[in-house]
């Protein structure tokens, strides 16, 4: 995430939760990757290791998506990142849904990130109105 943010950016609730999105999102696809790095019997690897990182992958860009929208002075440019931020959300979701049905123990945990997913998407229509 960004090193240096104004603390009454750091302040947001929408800011606080893409930060907790991504804790949660980093420690299950750590817990997930550990069943899912193994070989299937054919030698492939299971295609779900690659979402179990692509939550990671965007939950991380939610923080500096939501920064760079307040910070922006230009309207179109605001709108730019808010369509960013609703892309990563929606992706984030779907990867979420995707996992539920992988062949691992940490699949239990997903549902969490997905309802933290939905609190955050409540948030954001909200905050989206203080732009």
């Amino acid at each position: 995430m960004l090193t240096h943010i104004p603390s009454h950016l750091s302040d947001l609730p929408i800011y606080k939760k893409a930060l907790q999105i991504f804790d949660l999102s980093r420690n299950i696809s750590t817990y997930l990757n550990q069943d899912l790095a193994v070989l299937k019997e054919d030698g492939s690897e299971d295609i779900n290791i690659y979402f179990s990182g692509d939550i990671v992958q965007h939950s991380v860009s939610l923080g500096p998506e939501i920064i760079n929208a307040e910070m922006e002075r230009a309207a179109e440019k605001k709108l730019k990142h808010v369509a960013s931020l609703r892309k990563l959300t929606n992706r984030l979701y779907s990867h979420c849904k995707r996992l539920e049905k992988c062949n691992s123990n940490g699949k239990d945990y997903i549902p969490i990130l997905r309802k933290e997913i939905r609190t955050f998407k409540k948030l954001q229509n909200s905050w989206m109105l203080t732009l």
